[in-house]
């Protein structure tokens, strides 16, 4: 009877540890025009629903209800009913919306036109366009800090990270940066911005109170050739201990010390690594790998690659729910 009382406790703590560590992941297709559904803790693809034209962005609302996603050809942000999987709304992007953010309270959606060089400011309980900020030449990039202070929006051909003054909704500031800026991302604490470059092959990290370069981190991998080092997502812990950067066709991502801001590792991962996103207990990092039609999951305790999984054509953009 004992040993009967015995299993029962031991599955049942078993079960909620699994639970605890439970996540499901939101992949865009870019080719495929669908989302994929995949179980975090067991890498098991469980879905795969047609949407929109070309998905790349995706963000999960602060409720964890809706998934905003872009798709590129349609011209749209779609909202999609987490449970059901199915569009239940659009918001107005304006033309080719690529990546956006949403800000801390998750009432405004920053949205990057690249064909139009504007940012698009999004009312989402409105579903209206507020404003539409002009910016540098073909915005990419794209960041809100957690005071709400500040929106990023980077400019790949006019090599600029522009800061939006979030109440004003206008340009008080430019920021010279290194050809082709891809992402930006402040830290938990708000007072860095690391801005990433993709032709120039580094990242650099901004003091935000005084917006001056604090340090440019390069890259160097063995047997990899310097033009194949392309650094695009990027994503820094809680704790700001350590930062990721996806490295595109070199199929690595960086590991960062982001208190000495050297790099200390890199791990090797599908084929043109895009973007990143941690688990909600940030012990796994998941990675977009576009050519390769796979994610990858990175154990990050134990500091390695542990599976591939196979998702669709041209994995893009990926959000994570708890």
């Amino acid at each position: 009877m004992k040993i009967k009382f015995l299993w029962l406790y031991l599955l049942l703590v078993g079960s909620f540890v699994h639970s605890a560590h439970a996540d499901t992941l939101y992949i865009t297709l870019e080719k495929d025009n669908a989302l994929a559904i995949v179980d975090g803790a067991t890498g098991k693809l469980t879905k795969t629903v047609k949407i929109g034209k070309r998905p790349r962005g995706i963000v999960l609302s602060k409720d964890q209800k809706q998934l905003y996603i872009a798709a590129s050809d349609d011209n749209t942000i779609l909202i999609i009913d987490t449970a059901t999987l199915k569009v239940v709304g659009r918001l107005p992007s304006d033309k080719d919306p690529e990546t956006f953010a949403m800000d801390p309270n998750g009432e405004f959606l920053y949205v990057s036109n690249e064909d139009d060089n504007l940012v698009t400011v999004i009312d989402i309980a409105k579903r209206k366009a507020v404003k539409q900020i002009p910016v540098g030449v073909e915005p990419e990039g794209i960041a809100v800090s957690p005071d709400g202070q500040w929106v990023i929006s980077t400019s790949e051909t006019t090599n600029m990270a522009h800061w939006i003054d979030r109440a004003k909704l206008e340009i008080v500031d430019n920021t010279l940066v290194d050809p082709r800026p891809r992402s930006a991302v402040f830290t938990s604490d708000g007072k860095q911005l690391w801005v990433s470059s993709e032709i120039a092959g580094n990242v650099s990290v901004f003091d935000v109170a005084t917006k001056q370069l604090v340090k440019k981190i390069g890259f160097k991998i063995p047997a990899v050739t310097q033009e194949k080092i392309q650094p695009v997502g990027m994503r820094i812990d809680k704790n700001r201990r350590y930062a990721y950067v996806a490295l595109g066709p070199s199929n690595r991502v960086a590991v960062i010390d982001a208190q000495k801001l050297e790099v200390i590792d890199y791990y090797l991962v599908g084929q043109r690594v895009w973007n990143l996103e941690f688990s909600p207990d940030e012990k796994r990092l998941y990675t977009t790998n576009g050519v390769s039609n796979d994610i990858s999951i990175i154990d990050l305790e134990n500091r390695k690659v542990i599976k591939s999984v196979a998702v669709g054509q041209y994995p893009w953009g990926l959000a994570v729910k708890p």
